[in-house]
């Protein structure tokens, strides 16, 4: 193994417990797929109850034991390497890669207890950080009271702000003198869970800032806007101080409102359970994360998801959340339209949000976030990564954050 390994020693064991618990589920839905044309169903309507017996059913069970049983033996003899070897470096690339896991599998990986899940932290150059006053002096020995805290979308990691040769962390640095602190968070949890953890974490990490906090300016991606409305929400029922020490919250392609491919997964599962034939299948259409279905509607608070199935819940189920309004709040769009109204534009968005949805904007006046024309920005011939990259956004969060 070289100096800088791709890959953590857990990250083996992790994925062998992945592969693990993979066989077990597909045996389910082989299982499940097997029992229902057994019982001779209808074409249409609910799947029988029940599932298969007889040497069948033994069969089905002996393959999820045997795989349970070599699965544990791994994880035991694994675990010995896992400690020596855990501390050496890491890389973007396998950063990369373990956050898209966490994206899609994040409040699975946490709920087993897999080595793969990330555990919120801030960092900075890709290494993490301790929000001790001493820790973050040597981290930052020319630390200035101008904190920049930057928070990645689902599926991303805190490396992923360096794009094409280019981080708004580092530029904002060097050009109005700010102090980056990347946070890397589990995009797969609620993200109401996200949002509670960051605001107690922000707290501590004012709390121990080596000198005295002038302001701070939180800059988001993607779900990352939607974590720091619900952490403010929050910090305000747990009379938090860091929103009076916030000048600006900056959101690019945050999913205000939703996004409408999230719901095409929803669309998806309803439509496979029509039939009794293909109802397994919606198995595999439910294996997205909390965090993901939170995206249907744009979710930020427990309640908009507690006593609802997690791929069953509608539009009744969100509540207003308006932006802290003693916060300068900003609003980036991107589409891939060349012109305002043409059909990417109006269809397509940035790819991944609609453009009302990132510049918070409803029909319904009780859930538009009313930000000010000034304060919103639309980049045309750009997708949802390019808001990463872009010098024009980024000219433009200059131009909103300068003096």
């Amino acid at each position: 193994m070289s100096a800088k390994a791709h890959f953590h020693p857990s990250d083996l064991r992790g994925a062998s417990r992945l592969a693990i618990d993979a066989v077990v589920g597909l045996t389910d839905l082989v299982e499940a797929m097997h029992h229902n044309i057994a019982s001779a169903s209808k074409p249409l309507g609910s799947p029988p109850g029940g599932s298969t017996g007889g040497i069948t059913g033994f069969a089905y069970r002996t393959v999820r034991g045997v795989t349970r049983l070599i699965g544990g033996g791994i994880d035991i003899a694994l675990a010995p390497l896992v400690v020596l070897l855990e501390e050496r470096e890491t890389s973007a690339a396998r950063d990369a890669v373990v956050a898209a896991l966490n994206g899609v599998l994040g409040d699975y990986l946490a709920d087993t207890g897999n080595p793969l899940a990330i555990s919120m932290q801030w960092c900075s150059r890709g290494r993490p950080l301790v929000a001790e006053r001493a820790a973050l002096a040597a981290a930052f020995p020319n630390a200035s009271g101008k904190v920049l805290v930057l928070m990645h979308g689902l599926c991303m990691s805190d490396q992923q702000w360096l794009r094409q040769g280019h981080d708004h962390g580092a530029a904002l640095a060097r050009d109005l003198g700010y102090t980056p602190v990347y946070l890397r968070y589990n995009s797969g949890l609620h993200i109401s869970a996200n949002g509670r953890e960051f605001t107690a974490l922000l707290e501590s990490l004012m709390a121990a800032w080596p000198v005295p906090v002038e302001e701070l300016t939180i800059l988001t991606h993607s779900m990352g806007g939607l974590v720091a409305r619900s952490a403010h929400h929050y910090a305000t029922i747990a009379g938090h101080r860091w929103p009076q020490q916030t000048r600006s919250l900056i959101f690019l392609g945050a999913p205000h409102h939703g996004a409408p491919l999230e719901r095409g997964g929803h669309w998806v599962d309803t439509i496979l359970g029509v039939s009794p034939y293909t109802a397994p299948f919606t198995r595999l259409g439910k294996i997205r994360s909390a965090g993901i279905t939170d995206l249907r509607f744009g979710d930020l608070r427990d309640e908009d998801w507690q006593g609802h199935e997690q791929n069953k819940r509608t539009k009744a189920a969100k509540h207003a959340l308006p932006l802290p309004p003693t916060i300068n709040c900003y609003a980036v769009a991107a589409t891939t339209g060349k012109k305002p109204g043409d059909l990417n534009d109006r269809i397509l968005g940035d790819g991944l949000v609609p453009v009302s949805s990132a510049l918070g904007q409803h029909t319904n006046p009780a859930l538009d976030l009313a930000i000010p024309a000034t304060r919103q920005w639309v980049g045309y011939e750009m997708n949802h990564m390019d808001l990463l990259s872009s010098l024009d956004v980024y000219a433009r969060i200059k131009q909103w954050l300068a003096p």
